[in-house]
């Protein structure tokens, strides 16, 4: 052993998260965006190992309350919408499943409940520019 630490591995999915999202039925006069109070829930967290965390301003999910996107290079990219600070371990484990799946399409029966009731969207990996 020449005593160096091995580096953490490459991220293999980036979890979105929407910042200005507000609960379902919430009203913009919300101290706290609920967006904002999962974020700082998931950055207290331990992120899976693979998966990296980034912010973004909107999803344009805005009526189905806070949002979500899974993505990474050649993968599929799922958004999910309807979600609230209290999902934060079930997204922690679908984040982790998606990491894990080469394509990212996890099987339908080992996704976390509320990735399977709350899906908005799946988006295939771009085509490789020839």
């Amino acid at each position: 052993m020449d005593g160096h630490t091995p580096a953490p591995p490459a991220p293999r999915a980036t979890l979105v998260i929407c910042t200005t999202c507000r609960r379902r039925g919430g009203t913009p006069n919300e101290d706290t965006p609920a967006g904002e109070q999962l974020l700082a829930l998931l950055r207290d967290a331990v992120l899976p190992p693979g998966v990296r965390l980034q912010t973004v301003e909107c999803l344009a999910v805005c009526p189905d309350g806070c949002a979500l996107a899974l993505s990474a290079p050649g993968k599929w990219t799922f958004v999910y919408g309807g979600l609230d600070p209290a999902h934060a371990p079930a997204i922690l484990d679908g984040a982790a499943r998606y990491a894990a799946a080469a394509d990212g399409m996890v099987p339908w029966r080992e996704r976390p409940e509320v990735f399977r009731k709350l899906s908005v969207a799946r988006i295939p990996p771009p085509e490789p520019v020839a």
